[in-house]
């Protein structure tokens, strides 16, 4: 099974979405199941993640009720509230919904470039793993060594970086990022989604050679055990189509072994989110 692990779904209201913005603001409309599912059957992809796309509970209960209407939406990645006194009420009343798989905190907009180890974070963080969630890293190249700290503090908590940690693309600059990401592969507790990376190029004029640099860091720091393909649907609609987007990644992992490409393409994703894979209809 061929599994999307990094796409989002909104209704469209300016007080909702304010970082709709300047070369953002094409995105300023609905995007819903029924825009994406033709999409994925011209792709060959079966079944997708759903990220939050904004900070509010009810973002919860919005993708929590896309899933319950279309099966092959498999699991959801959520948002709660890090600084409230009832954060570990939030993640219990989700959690008992099967398709809650995680939750993730916009870290990559915080003011502080240490926000990942702050005291409320690493406290809500920390909670995740009693409840079976896992938890997607939203960083860029500056936040990484606090992701770093902050795994480390928490040795049996599954982690993701989103979009590889939303490398200098379109400058085509490698460091201090590949070796910041290759450290933080060492942890084996630590996964990668090669979504993103079109919107960190060139999105005018982008080639699929100008990735390659970054998945080969990827790949040789992850493995393909631990790395899952996403599109970051419609946020890459910005650079570049859905089926250009997927191709990048299918077409990089051709050369490997027909089960690390299971394994990138899907098998990955759906053991980390630990997906429940029977009945998509």
């Amino acid at each position: 099974m061929r599994i999307d692990a990094h796409q989002h779904f909104w209704r469209y209201n300016q007080t909702d979405y304010v970082w709709m913005t300047g070369d953002l603001r094409q995105l300023a409309r609905d995007y819903g199941p029924d825009d994406l599912r033709p999409l994925l059957d011209e792709s060959g992809i079966d079944a997708t993640v759903a990220v939050q796309a904004r900070q509010m509970l009810v973002e919860n209960d919005f993708l929590l009720g896309l899933a319950d209407a279309h099966p092959w939406v498999l699991g959801v990645v959520g948002w709660v509230d890090f600084a409230a006194s009832d954060v570990a009420a939030q993640i219990e009343r989700y959690a008992a919904h099967p398709r809650f798989r995680g939750v993730r905190e916009l870290i990559h907009d915080m003011a502080d470039d240490d926000y990942a180890t702050s005291r409320d974070h690493l406290a809500g963080v920390g909670l995740l793993e009693r409840f079976g969630l896992t938890y997607d890293l939203l960083l860029r190249p500056q936040h990484i060594p606090a992701a770093t700290r902050l795994v480390d503090r928490l040795p049996n908590q599954r982690f993701v970086v989103d979009h590889i940690a939303k490398p200098p693309i379109a400058s085509g600059e490698l460091e201090p990022w590949a070796s910041r990401i290759a450290d933080l592969a060492r942890r084996e507790h630590v996964w990668c989604k090669v979504s993103g990376m079109v919107t960190e190029a060139d999105w005018s004029s982008w080639r699929p050679a100008d990735l390659r640099p970054y998945l080969d860091v990827c790949l040789e720091s992850f493995g393909p055990e631990r790395l899952m393909l996403g599109s970051d649907w419609p946020v890459c609609t910005c650079a570049a189509d859905y089926r250009s987007v997927v191709s990048i990644v299918t077409d990089y992992v051709s050369t490997l072994s027909p089960g690390e490409q299971d394994a990138v393409l899907g098998a990955t994703c759906a053991r980390f989110y630990s997906l429940d894979r029977g009945d998509r209809s």
